[in-house]
């Protein structure tokens, strides 16, 4: 299959465009995670790009934490077709270059999409933190009370990815 997209770091150029898509996407330019605000725009990440409009198709953001290194927002405008997996790929090799042991993220208990795409590249169930996602939305009303398939959304899975 010929490849339809490249990936390339966040430079400074992109962070408008990375607080467009966020508020599009997320209903806000911040996302809490296991409590802790992030404002994604400001963040490291890969973006990936249309190989033949250069228009972005993908956005992952991630920080570190010690030896962790966290995913923040991963997002594919075409699904199917490997820019999720390429985007995770990109920041396993450069955590791993900056020697972190451990690659995580959160997910909301409604996200069963993202719960099987994770599991099935690695990623296992951690822990649940649970009411952390009615924590959140005191400090995000955009996040909603119910999620896919009607599950209320009330915790957040931390999903890991072994490093070493």
């Amino acid at each position: 299959m010929m490849e339809t997209f490249s990936v390339r770091k966040i430079e400074k150029e992109d962070r408008d465009w990375i607080g467009r898509w966020l508020i599009f996407q997320w209903g806000a330019e911040i996302v809490i995670s296991h409590d802790v605000e992030f404002h994604p725009a400001d963040l490291p990440g890969f973006i990936a790009n249309d190989i033949t409009s250069q228009d972005p198709v993908g956005l992952i953001t991630y920080v570190f934490d010690g030896d962790d290194c966290e995913i923040i927002t991963l997002d594919s405008l075409r699904e199917g077709i490997g820019i999720g997996n390429a985007l995770i790929e990109a920041v396993k090799n450069y955590a791993r270059s900056a020697g972190c042991s451990r690659l995580f993220l959160v997910t909301t208990n409604d996200n069963v999409y993202s719960l099987r795409f994770y599991q099935k590249r690695g990623f296992r169930v951690k822990k649940i933190n649970v009411g952390a996602a009615d924590r959140a939305r005191e400090k995000k009303p955009e996040i909603p009370t119910v999620g896919y398939f009607g599950i209320p959304i009330h915790d957040e899975f931390e999903l890991e990815y072994k490093l070493d």
